[in-house]
């Protein structure tokens, strides 16, 4: 303390930093107290401080491992599938979805599997999950008109399935890993059908296919994916609550026609 502070000046000074706040004096060089007090205990000759083992305690054990990837189990009974309805059975056994537990039936497809045409939803809603079939909710009817639209329809020239054939609770979004663990099986259905070109409806489509999201960006551009053309496009579900969207939606309805008339 400066020698010329009074006594009045530093009870003041002290006030002050009360009312700052301040409960504890710390000096301008840190110390380490726990090396202090073992080097004291050191010139004493007493053992360090710290907790002692108890007798008879065990190391702690080591983390038990991880089980087997699901993804790599997907991709093991995806690749066995040598037909559709081996497929459906090999993600009616597939156990390491969470999703599964909570739904009432798997949701495999619909349609033509000789189509040109495989559209990919996302994940089954609660009429889809209820009747076992993809897009037959008001989302499923509003596709049926879009695509009579174009000349096309399930019941002749469409195949339809989803990235996952469980329903999410509550309509969640699908996490990441359940969409990784169950693109397997979808990549493998896609090999099994041989469609002409692909819709893929939604951003969760798009993820498992293409790897990114943004349908806003990633509509109506041709890409490719499992080694065909893709038309990425606005969900129905989204076109029934954005409905000045349906503009959009009709633009690519349009290109996928042409398309297929381009490919003969």
């Amino acid at each position: 303390m400066d020698s010329g502070m009074d006594w009045h000046w530093a009870r003041a000074a002290l006030d002050w930093q009360v009312e700052l706040g301040i409960d504890e004096a710390i000096g301008e060089t840190p110390v380490d107290r726990f090396a202090h007090e073992a080097a004291e205990q050191a010139a004493r000759g007493a053992p360090a401080a710290g907790p002692e083992p108890k007798p008879g305690a065990a190391a702690t054990p080591m983390a038990e491992p991880e089980g087997p990837d699901p993804v790599d189990l997907a991709r093991e009974a995806a690749r066995g599938a040598g037909s559709l309805e081996g497929l459906r059975e090999a993600m009616a056994g597939f156990e390491h979805c969470e999703l599964k537990r909570g739904a009432r039936n798997l949701v495999f497809c619909d349609g033509v599997p000789e189509a040109r045409v495989m559209i990919i939803g996302e994940a089954p809603g609660r009429e889809e999950d209820r009747q076992g079939k993809p897009f037959v909710g008001r989302a499923g009817q509003l596709l049926d008109r879009m695509l009579g639209a174009i000349g096309l329809s399930r019941a002749e020239s469409v195949y339809i399935t989803n990235v996952l054939p469980w329903r999410p609770p509550q309509n969640r979004d699908p996490r990441p890993d359940e969409i990784a663990m169950m693109t397997p099986f979808l990549t493998r259905h896609i090999e099994l059908v041989d469609p002409d070109l692909l819709v893929i409806m939604g951003n969760i489509s798009c993820d498992a296919l293409l790897g990114k999201r943004g349908i806003t960006r990633l509509r109506g551009k041709w890409t490719e994916a499992a080694g065909r053309p893709v038309m990425p496009m606005f969900h129905p579900a989204y076109l029934l609550r954005q409905p000045g969207m349906k503009r959009h939606a009709w633009a690519d309805l349009l290109e996928l026609q042409a398309k297929l008339k381009a490919l003969g």
